[in-house]
């Protein structure tokens, strides 16, 4: 199924894929897409050798991917993240 996102949408998206605490099931759970067209965006929105090098940074990594991560990771951001609300940035 093919979404129509905007600008702002596709960045946020490129942006938690290339986190290295958010698993794609926060991707998910926040734009209804899944692994497989999160990977998709990424290809299709990224210059060739970008996508490649972070498809080699993820293949496998157990933080992107919420079954292999350990059980002492339950949040989907590095707590020294700033808060996230409704897509915008707040301060603390």
């Amino acid at each position: 199924m093919k979404k129509n996102f905007t600008e702002r949408e596709i960045d946020r998206i490129i942006e938690m894929a290339w986190e290295d605490r958010t698993p794609f099931e926060a991707i998910t759970y926040q734009f209804g897409i899944s692994e497989q067209e999160t990977i998709e965006l990424m290809r299709r929105e990224m210059k060739r050798s970008s996508f490649k090098m972070w498809r080699k940074r993820v293949q496998g990594r157990s933080t992107k991917h919420a079954k292999l991560r350990t059980t002492n990771i339950d949040r989907f951001k590095c707590s020294r993240q700033r808060q996230i609300t409704g897509n915008k940035i707040a301060k603390r």
